[in-house]
């Protein structure tokens, strides 16, 4: 799979002022946010699980479309460009699958003693605290 990025199509609905997503080369597979950036948040990791259930399944993975693919060949498109008047299509990367990576990593030897009396797995404990920080999209970072 050289090219991972697979187009999904994002529609508001006015009414209750959620997104909703499709991404037609994966049929079946939706999703939807409260708002467009958890839309988009939704659509990126439900896309990696969608994925990574396909490799257990030994299914092949869908090459991606053009948007004049999507609109020629998509079973939908019709139906979907007819019923849904706000939309925009946005590329979404297919992130590879959540496994596990070691590493190593320096830190001042009083932080790690901190992280051990409240963490019984430091990995774990590192883990989220990346996540918390990537997700909290901090506006100031502190150099290294």
């Amino acid at each position: 799979m050289k090219n991972n990025n697979y187009i999904a199509l994002f529609e508001h609905d006015a009414v209750t002022g959620k997104y909703g997503v499709v991404i037609p080369d994966f049929p079946g597979f939706s999703t939807v946010g409260n708002s467009f950036e958890e839309a988009l948040q939704n659509a990126t990791e439900g896309l990696a699980s969608h994925i990574e259930a396909m490799k257990d399944l030994n299914e092949n993975i869908p090459s991606p479309s053009t948007f004049e693919q999507i609109k020629n060949n998509w079973d939908g498109w019709h139906d979907w460009a007819r019923e849904v008047s706000d939309y925009i299509t946005v590329i979404i990367p297919a992130i590879p699958g959540y496994g596990t990576q070691k590493i190593l990593v320096t830190m001042d030897s009083r932080l790690v003693a901190r992280i051990d009396r409240v963490a019984k797995n430091r990995s774990a404990f590192l883990s989220s605290a990346a996540e918390y920080m990537l997700d909290a999209k901090p506006a100031k970072r502190v150099a290294a």
